[in-house]
């Protein structure tokens, strides 16, 4: 079994207009005196990075890498442009913020700008020997989710098929350079949780680049069996996001939440240690299973500054962290090989 790597930070969360949050040289000293070994980037963030000049140019990318105070850097998360690629009409107001103020207001020309979007992450992370994107799917079935008024036969079937036409590309791209792309198992995407993943992977031909971004906080806020989820589809699990969260039964609203905020929903998003994830089997499982990749606190929370929150995260990562026997624990008590014994204690001849 290999190990985890970690611990690992997205810095989406935490950017600001202020020191240490402006800069990528800011913010990585920041983090990195706080315990954590490597970044995760949002490829949509100007502070950071211009994701087209990091497509366009290799000496762009080590450039970057020289500038993040000696730590790693994980992955190229592409989760807003992702989000754009696929979106409902209901939402082309909220999403517009999304995109390039050029594009904004025009839904066709923000699909075609999320799609070339797509295309320069992923070459940008091959730029930097990345082999793993972060993203989102988008969502063109979201407002129907809830089976009220009844959907209509072939609907589904329909949204789904729209979904893999708009990915196919991007994905066969993303398979062009040796890039995975981790979908976030999320709700407002088409794609949220075991069945919907499914869905799409046969959709999209069972692409060997449809992969997913692990993040047990949305799963614990759909009541779903988080750990078990690992097991069943360990294999495809290319990035890992370590967030808390927690859901506790309410008599006055349910998984929806509502239209309550987040602190009093009954579910939401916690500090790591601070909710309900069982983390040490979560750690286990994912060992288990083979994860090779780094372990990346996502910070979110109603309750905590994100600034302790980020102090808290590196030493529970590290904490968490198994190191993989180099021997089985009863190997003292096993023997050789002997192929006539074993026919002799099986009282064979």
């Amino acid at each position: 079994m290999p190990q985890i790597k970690g611990p690992a930070i997205f810095l989406a969360q935490f950017m600001g207009d202020e020191p240490p949050y402006n800069s990528l040289p800011n913010i990585t000293k920041w983090v990195k005196d706080l315990g954590y070994k490597a970044v995760q980037l949002p490829s949509w963030d100007g502070r950071i990075m211009d994701i087209k000049k990091a497509a366009e140019s290799k000496s762009y990318c080590d450039d970057l890498k020289a500038q993040t105070n000696g730590l790693e850097i994980t992955e190229l998360a592409s989760h807003l442009q992702g989000q754009l690629v696929a979106s409902h009409p209901a939402y082309d107001e909220l999403f517009d913020g999304f995109a390039a103020k050029e594009v904004q207001g025009n839904p066709k020309a923000r699909a075609e700008w999320a799609v070339q979007q797509m295309k320069y992450v992923i070459k940008a992370s091959a730029n930097m020997g990345l082999a793993v994107s972060p993203s989102f799917t988008g969502a063109l079935l979201w407002p129907t989710l809830y089976p009220w008024p009844q959907r209509p036969g072939g609907l589904v079937e329909e949204g789904f098929k729209e979904l893999a036409k708009r990915w196919k590309p991007i994905l066969d791209y993303a398979d062009k350079f040796g890039v995975d792309l981790a979908y976030e198992l999320h709700p407002g995407e088409d794609v949220f949780d075991g069945a919907t993943f499914e869905r799409f992977l046969e959709v999209t031909g069972n692409h060997p680049r449809v992969n997913i971004n692990y993040d047990p906080s949305h799963f614990i806020l759909q009541c779903m069996d988080y750990v078990g989820f690992i097991d069943l589809y360990g294999p495809r699990i290319k990035a890992f996001h370590v967030k808390d969260a927690e859901f506790r039964p309410s008599a006055r609203a349910g998984v929806y939440g509502g239209y309550l905020g987040w602190k009093e929903r009954p579910g939401r998003f916690r500090s790591l240690g601070d909710g309900q994830v069982d983390f040490k089997q979560v750690f286990t499982r994912m060992t288990a299973v083979g994860y090779k990749a780094w372990a990346v606190l996502e910070w979110e929370c109603c309750y905590k500054d994100s600034v302790q929150g980020a102090a808290e995260g590196a030493p529970f990562i590290a904490s968490h962290l198994i190191d993989v026997p180099t021997k089985a624990f009863d190997d003292f008590a096993g023997g050789a090989s002997d192929v006539k014994k074993n026919r002799r204690i099986l009282g064979l001849k």
